[in-house]
């Protein structure tokens, strides 16, 4: 992260400190999602499931997330500024649909087809969105999202 004031000093802190506990997460993204967070267009990441699973209820304000092209690289890292779950229902679908289709770049009826049977939604705001140089990650799984380090973040990032 050399370069950028805010990652060289949050990691920093966060290597440091004994009382900072940001989570560090792999999150896999498709094209062209992916795209549009680096270049700031989808401010908010969305993850919805049938069951319970991560990120639901597994991620907060200050954790770090480390964005993987599917099937590619690392190619990013962001910062989570807020996160909201949600157990859907009429209401809550309706209302997901109304306030957040522009932040998760979500205008196309697909996205929202493609998520109908979903019982649980987790939307995280993402900030200090950082493209770094592709760094090529082993992870051979079928997961969208991984907690590679929950509470105190340790070792090699700067």
């Amino acid at each position: 992260m050399s370069g950028d004031k805010f990652w060289e000093n949050y990691l920093r802190e966060q290597l440091n400190s004994k009382n900072h506990n940001a989570s560090l997460h792999l999150a896999i993204f498709v094209e062209p999602y992916l795209q549009y967070i680096l270049e700031g267009m989808k401010t908010i990441e969305s993850r919805f499931s049938v069951k319970r699973s991560v990120p639901y209820n597994a991620i907060d304000k200050g954790d770090i997330i480390v964005m993987k092209k599917s099937g590619g690289p690392v190619l990013g890292i962001c910062y989570v500024s807020e996160a909201w779950f949600y157990k859907l229902n009429r209401h809550s679908w309706h209302s997901l649909k109304k306030e957040y289709k522009k932040a998760l770049c979500a205008h196309e009826p697909e996205f929202w087809n493609s998520r109908k049977n979903a019982a649980f939604a987790t939307l995280i705001k993402i900030d200090k969105v950082k493209s770094i140089s592709p760094l090529m990650c082993n992870k051979k799984d079928r997961r969208g999202w991984v907690i590679l380090q929950k509470g105190k973040i340790q070792g090699g990032l700067l």
